[in-house]
């Protein structure tokens, strides 16, 4: 079907339409704008602050500081302060001092477990030091004061074979044991003694001081080619508590070679002189510092007075930290450890006899319970070396025990009936958990005798014979710090326990005069603190005993 409409009318037309309204361009001026200014908008009204919470801010409750803000290290200072005397406590009449006469081995014994005061010479040369620490409770009596104790006879001991023995030795120990067992305590007794007897003392109060990365450092080759790290602050403050601690011994002692500086040294100058040119300088504080290790492991000339190298104590408390990589890092921005920082390495050559001491000493270092790192190979160690102190004492049981069942077997008795005497029970609780279970080894084989009838004294001796204590191995499947080992395969290992209760009464005792317990001390009273304080540990002791409040 055809449309209606034509298919053209669709399109557009032919003739263009015209507009209704001609277009106009748009006008174009070249007068100025208007001078007239635009209207000024209203000025927006600040909106209140939100506040978060109940609390109502208002201007006039804002806090003006009035005080001034603390000086660049204050904080510290106040942190670290020591307080050895209080004037509010009694005076102990009748306290002993620990002094020169009565520091030997002998006199010590039969003074244990009676508390002894130092002389105001040890406090001086133990606070120059910073052997005393702010977390013991050394304000809370008139004067600083310490228990003799069993260990504290063991190290004097040892103090007096190294001064005893020509040619003189070197004894090297790590003192161990559970927090406020009174570690850092025994070593302060040490180096009190020691100090009595002409020692010099070189004490790293803090180890973690040295390896938390708050000093300046920087790379320097030692003398067999490795890198090492030269801490120059902490170098010039540990020789100025050197300086401070044995002024009278070192200012008897002179040079006795040339060495290298950089600045000119008179060749006769007096040892403590010359440990102030490091403590004063910290750029002078390493060379000074490598000199005078020279000079005190230099062998002794009897000959001429200045010459004369007396024996060293060297400590140091919390060496867990030196047993880890440090804070510090390399220039590839990898941790360093800490046997690589020139100080510490020094330190790990004395304790594990690298460096030779010709004229005696010792080499004590702590461990530390309350700032305790993980340090698996030190751990390792620490056990080992305790187990391996009490394999004598098994294998002492059962060469008893093989004596005994023997000598039954041979005379027919009946093996019921035979009394293997006392089994050391009282002494089990000191072996290491390690070795515990190898003693209830033994003793279960004893009891065995008693409830199986086919268990006889010939399978009883057998075991006997076989038995063998077997100290902690390391497992293979872990990966061991050589260097930890190294050092500890060279050193022994003393572990604190806790005061006996003859001790405990004499720590009480002083309590009580020092006007820090109320009533009297009894052996109940005693009993009852020891045990709460688990079996004598000594900072407990004190928790339970001086601070303890009744509610």
């Amino acid at each position: 079907m055809q449309s209606p409409i034509c298919l053209r009318c669709l399109k557009r037309s032919l003739v263009p339409i015209e507009a209704s309204l001609p277009a106009h361009p748009a006008a174009f001026s070249t007068t100025a704008s208007l001078s007239a200014n635009p209207p000024k908008k209203k000025p927006a009204v600040a909106r209140p602050t939100q506040h978060t919470g109940k609390s109502l801010r208002l201007a006039r409750n804002t806090r003006v500081a009035t005080s001034r803000p603390p000086a660049p290290g204050e904080r510290k200072a106040l942190r670290k302060r020591v307080v050895l005397s209080n004037t509010n406590a009694l005076e102990v009449h009748g306290l002993q001092d620990l002094k020169k006469e009565n520091s030997d081995a002998k006199s010590l014994a039969s003074l244990q477990g009676q508390v002894l005061g130092f002389t105001n010479e040890s406090v001086d040369a133990l606070r120059a030091l910073e052997g005393f620490k702010p977390t013991q409770g050394w304000s809370l009596f008139r004067r600083p004061a310490t228990v003799v104790r069993k260990e504290t006879i063991e190290l004097v001991e040892l103090l007096e074979k190294v001064a005893a023995d020509q040619p003189r030795h070197v004894e090297r120990r790590v003192i161990c044991g559970d927090r406020s067992s009174g570690k850092s305590v025994l070593m302060l007794q040490t180096m009190a003694i020691a100090q009595m007897k002409g020692w010099l003392l070189l004490h790293f109060p803090e180890a973690r001081d040295v390896t938390i990365g708050h000093t300046f450092y920087h790379p320097e080759r030692a003398a067999d080619g490795k890198i090492i790290y030269v801490q120059p602050q902490y170098t010039a403050q540990l020789l100025g508590n050197f300086v401070k601690a044995n002024r009278t011994t070192l200012a008897r002692l002179r040079l006795s070679r040339p060495h290298k500086l950089p600045v000119p040294v008179q060749s006769s100058a007096s040892l403590d002189q010359f440990a102030e040119l490091g403590a004063h300088d910290p750029e002078l504080a390493w060379p000074v510092w490598k000199a005078l290790m020279i000079e005190l492991t230099a062998p002794s000339n009897d000959d001429h007075d200045g010459h004369r190298r007396p024996p060293i104590l060297i400590t140091a408390d919390g060496v867990d930290h030196f047993m880890r990589e440090s804070a510090y890092l390399d220039a590839e921005a990898r941790p360093i450890h800490a046997h690589d920082l020139a100080l510490v390495r020094d330190y790990m050559h004395f304790l594990s006899g690298d460096t030779v001491m010709p004229n005696g000493g010792m080499t004590l270092a702590a461990t530390s319970g309350s700032t305790k790192p993980t340090v698996p190979t030190l751990d390792h160690y620490l056990e080992a070396k305790e187990a391996e102190g009490h394999v004598p004492f098994l294998q002492g049981l059962r060469d008893g025990l093989l004596n005994i069942a023997t000598e039954a077997k041979r005379s027919g008795q009946n093996a019921r009936d035979v009394d293997f005497g006392s089994l050391h029970e009282h002494l089990a609780a000191n072996l290491p958990q390690s070795l515990q279970d190898q003693y209830h080894h033994l003793i279960r084989s004893i009891g065995r005798l008693h409830t199986d009838s086919t268990y006889t004294l010939d399978t009883l001796i057998s075991t006997l014979e076989a038995y063998e204590p077997k100290t902690p191995q390391w497992n293979p499947y872990m990966a061991q710090d050589t260097r930890v080992a190294q050092v500890m395969r060279n050193a022994g290992v003393q572990k604190v326990h806790g005061l006996s209760k003859a001790e405990a009464r004499g720590v009480m005792e002083y309590y009580a005069l020092s006007g820090m317990v109320r009533g009297s001390v009894t052996a109940g009273l005693v009993s009852e603190r020891w045990t709460l304080a688990g079996s004598g540990n000594i900072g407990e002791l004190e928790k339970a005993v001086v601070r303890h409040r009744v509610l």
